[in-house]
């Protein structure tokens, strides 16, 4: 957990070595000014007030020795993201520039910021709610431009509003229920028919918002999928036709690719990870065994099999075999050659989908898209269509809330007494506030923020 006193200090953009043309050092904390005079010299006597950029040298404090010319940028309390003083030094990019800034902040009494703890200080102090700060990691994380939106989507609060007016529902109920327990004979009663609808109105809501949780999960890890089959087949031409790049070596020799190749592409807005393997067949050349074994175990490991089928060549043998290896696998057959042939030969009726692809002419691509996306049971995920999307943790949370607000209705229709309706309602209660983090153990926080980068 974060130490709010002390004054933290990260770099806070990717450093790539002699690349980048900025380099930016985050601080934030009480001493983050005092810091940052301490190092930063700018001409003249400008005025040191919030959301002002200066221009300047950064030098060591006792040597005087300039490290770098930079810019500072200050934002001040509670005007920043922190809501802590936060200044930021935009250096040189590269490494030794900003490395040796951080030094001197660290130096001047900062210490390194933990995984998060940027973020983590900006929802401790009321800055975000816990669904922003969780959006925040899965902008950054973005895939595909999908995703990204529905990060942004979480970030402006698309997700923390709805959950609000739920609470903010349970509570109501909650409060009637309880003062018809305290003040009986002063209050008329109950009204039972009102409070089971909205009861059922805030469990349909519960589950709309659950049913985003699958899609979510899919636009942030995205698909992992292989292409597999024997040797000269036009793997690796399927593979190039769809990532429109030469990733992977294509001749007419068989056992060409020796290992697995790997191109990174996005399918209806969810990033796709293509493993295009070596081609599965007996073989004594050593090397190629070894790729042989690797294609076996790749297919076992990966969300989506291609099963690639030479058209010119029929369902042989040994197809009939690879595809025995992986028919426990969700699977996809892949025709491929038909360029070759007038009329595509037709493999036997198998419970699976079937496209026909010339990968040489790129022809068959859009339907391979298609198919990999109804299999992956998303052919009509599209972010028109969805506000939110949301993830394991909140899916978790959102579960125990439907659970209890069930368990709610149950009570009532056993005629239990009123005493009874409030402990699963509080429960609800509680599960929706671990949904925007107002409920939520120091193990939860830390589990969220460790996945964040430093410096964010």
């Amino acid at each position: 957990m974060s130490n709010q006193g002390d004054t933290i200090a990260a770099i806070a953009t990717a450093i790539v070595p002699e690349q980048g043309s900025v380099g930016i050092v985050r601080v934030s904390g009480s001493q983050a000014v005092a810091i940052a005079q301490q190092i930063f010299h700018p001409p003249g006597r400008p005025l040191w007030e919030s959301h002002r950029i200066l221009y300047g040298t950064i030098r060591h404090p006792q040597t005087g020795q300039i490290v770098d010319e930079a810019l500072l940028l200050l934002m001040l309390a509670p005007r920043s993201y922190t809501r802590e003083d936060v200044v930021e030094f935009h250096c040189h990019g590269g490494i030794m520039a900003v490395q040796q800034v951080l030094q001197l902040c660290i130096a001047q009494g900062a210490r390194l910021a933990e995984s998060g703890e940027f973020t983590l200080r900006a929802f401790l102090n009321g800055r975000l709610d816990l669904t922003q700060a969780e959006s925040i990691a899965d902008l950054v994380g973005a895939r595909s431009p999908q995703a990204a939106q529905f990060a942004l989507a979480g970030l402006q609060g698309k997700l923390a509003h709805p959950i609000r007016q739920l609470r903010s529902t349970c509570i109501d109920l909650l409060a009637e229920i309880e003062a018809r327990i305290d003040f009986e004979e002063d209050l008329p009663p109950l009204d039972e028919e009102d409070t089971k609808r909205r009861l059922q109105q805030v469990l349909d809501e519960v589950e709309q918002i659950l049913a985003t949780a699958e899609q979510g999960e899919l636009l942030r890890s995205g698909l992992k999928v292989a292409i597999v089959g024997r040797p000269n087949v036009g793997k690796s031409s399927l593979l190039n036709a769809w990532s429109r790049s030469d990733r992977a070596i294509v001749t007419d020799l068989p056992g060409t690719t020796r290992d697995v190749v790997e191109s990174q592409l996005v399918v209806g807005g969810i990033p796709v990870q293509v493993l295009d393997t070596a081609g599965i067949r007996e073989t004594e050349d050593q090397v190629e065994k070894i790729g042989v074994e690797r294609s076996r175990q790749t297919a076992q490991k990966v969300d989506l099999v291609l099963l690639a089928i030479d058209a010119s060549a029929g369902w042989t043998e040994a197809d009939q075999a690879i595809y025995n290896q992986v028919c426990d696998r969700p699977l996809i057959i892949i025709l491929n050659k038909i360029d070759l042939l007038e009329t595509a030969p037709k493999p036997p009726q198998l419970p699976v989908p079937l496209v026909k692809t010339a990968a040489a002419f790129n022809q068959g691509i859009d339907a391979l898209e298609d198919a990999i996306l109804k299999t992956a049971q998303t052919g009509t995920l599209n972010a028109a269509n969805l506000d939110l999307a949301i993830n394991q943790r909140q899916a978790a949370a959102l579960t125990q809330t439907k659970q209890a607000l069930q368990q709610v209705q149950i009570t009532i229709a056993h005629r239990l007494p009123l005493d009874f309706w409030t402990i699963d309602l509080r429960s609800a209660i509680h599960s929706l506030g671990q949904v925007l983090g107002e409920e939520v153990t120091e193990s939860v926080l830390d589990q969220v923020f460790s996945r964040f980068c430093i410096g964010k």
